[in-house]
């Protein structure tokens, strides 16, 4: 599924329109045509600060943001290179803590398409390539890399000797690339280990811990996983442990019970590594400083939340793939189940044409109250009739509404008026940009 991008500064615009005019439109895998472009921009990726590589399908992003706090609580400077964004392109290139400003920006992507016009190169090899570039010149303590799609042959993998690597939360997803077992999966996420490298990773099943030990053996590398190499205990406090000692922190402000792993793998990599000194307290800052947009995201006072009873809790996720969803549903549980009641539950959905509806939505079939299925505008999405069928068969409510405003305004309706409503919206990064942008709460 190609990634999207509009900006509203004009020179930035000229850029994308170009890149979309070169590029294949498709998601292309392999290191042939990145290793190319990096060469005729002269090497940048041998010219990085300190790289952390995250892979994963579900909570790379969370990590990612986990490192960052923790790098920078300790008084480090770092680059994120993140993907995809929510409302603005430049959320993906993070530079010394600051987002890339337009200018920059525009410079950058005119540089790399000027030495990519005959490769076919791919949106994300060229943003890639653009983030690369603008990490080479800017200095900085560490760089946080996380993987695009995959691990073994996503253009992030020409890095050849990170500091670390780490995979989060492993799930079915990206199929028609990765395979269909979770086992092959595995594998290709595992392919981002290298040699003499640390990598450091969640628990797994038998057969999906034998697939990544089997990989990192043969790229000489070490595997540190949960329950093995390190562990955590999660009560009032997260307590991290590995042979080295004791960390622990308070839980992570961040809603859902998968953060408080999403952290530990972060402590964990930064554990693993020798390249940079990071004291316990850092750990501590990071769990209640770390916020990662569109990941069980409650929004503040807007013209969305606006359209909601008075009291009424609007909660934004992007998860689309069924790992993702029984993490989303036990938070979700947690926050309607107070102890003194159950407060109703409405989701309003949007999904790409080319994921498993049925697999999201079965975790929340005995939660939600009902389902307002929507489209998710300028792209492939399974339409609302059949989200809402979907739905119904699981024995959900289900309505169809033209966007999320019109969703929101006859939830108003239906709901309960004794107990303002908690309403999720999820399903699709696309969806929940749109989402944030209407309420006014990009990124920064």
């Amino acid at each position: 599924m190609p990634d999207h991008a509009t900006s509203s500064h004009p020179a930035v615009q000229a850029q994308l329109d170009r890149l979309w005019s070169l590029s294949p439109g498709a998601d292309i895998l392999g290191l042939d045509r990145i290793t190319v472009l990096l060469d005729r921009l002269g090497n940048p990726h041998h010219h990085l600060p300190p790289v952390l590589h995250v892979a994963g399908t579900n909570g790379k992003g969370s990590t990612c943001a986990f490192l960052r706090a923790t790098l920078e609580a300790a008084g480090l400077t770092c680059h994120v290179y993140t993907s995809p964004h929510l409302v603005r392109f430049n959320e993906r290139i993070r530079i010394a803590g600051r987002l890339i400003e337009d200018d920059a920006l525009a410079a950058l992507l005119a540089e790399v398409l000027d030495h990519a016009t005959d490769l076919t190169a791919s949106f994300f090899e060229v943003t890639t390539a653009a983030a690369f570039l603008a990490f080479s010149r800017t200095s900085a303590d560490a760089c946080i890399i996380e993987v695009g799609l995959g691990g073994r042959l996503d253009a992030t993998n020409v890095i050849a000797h990170p500091l670390v690597t780490g995979i989060a939360q492993l799930g079915i997803d990206h199929q028609s690339f990765l395979g269909d077992t979770i086992e092959e999966i595995a594998g290709e996420k595992a392919g981002i280990a290298k040699p003499g490298v640390p990598l450091v990773t969640m628990h797994y099943p038998p057969r999906v811990t034998a697939r990544v030990a089997a990989v990192a053996a043969r790229a000489e590398a070490s595997v540190s996983a949960l329950d093995s190499g390190w562990h955590l205990s999660v009560g009032a406090t997260l307590v991290y442990t590995d042979e080295n000692g004791t960390v622990e922190t308070p839980l992570p402000t961040m809603a859902g019970p998968h953060q408080p792993e999403n952290l530990g793998l972060a402590i964990a990599m930064l554990r693993h590594q020798s390249g940079l000194n990071i004291p316990p307290e850092a750990y501590r800052t990071a769990a209640t400083t770390t916020r990662w947009p569109a990941r069980m995201q409650r929004l503040h006072p807007g013209p969305l939340t606006a359209l909601l009873p008075p009291g009424s809790q609007l909660w934004l996720d992007g998860g689309h793939n069924p790992a993702a969803a029984a993490a989303i549903a036990a938070t979700l549980e947690a926050i309607a189940h107070p102890a003194l009641g159950r407060s109703e539950v409405h989701l309003i959905l949007g999904m790409l044409a080319n994921k498993d509806p049925a697999g999201l939505l079965a975790p929340f079939a005995t939660l939600a109250t009902t389902l307002h299925a929507v489209p998710t505008p300028g792209h492939d999405h399974h339409t609302p009739a059949a989200l809402a069928q979907i739905a119904h068969d699981l024995g959900i409510a289900a309505h169809t509404a033209p966007d999320v405003a019109s969703a929101l305004a006859d939830i108003t309706e239906i709901a309960d008026q004794a107990e303002p409503p908690i309403v999720l919206i999820l399903g699709s990064l696309y969806l929940a940009g749109g989402v944030l942008a209407e309420n006014g709460e990009a990124p920064n």
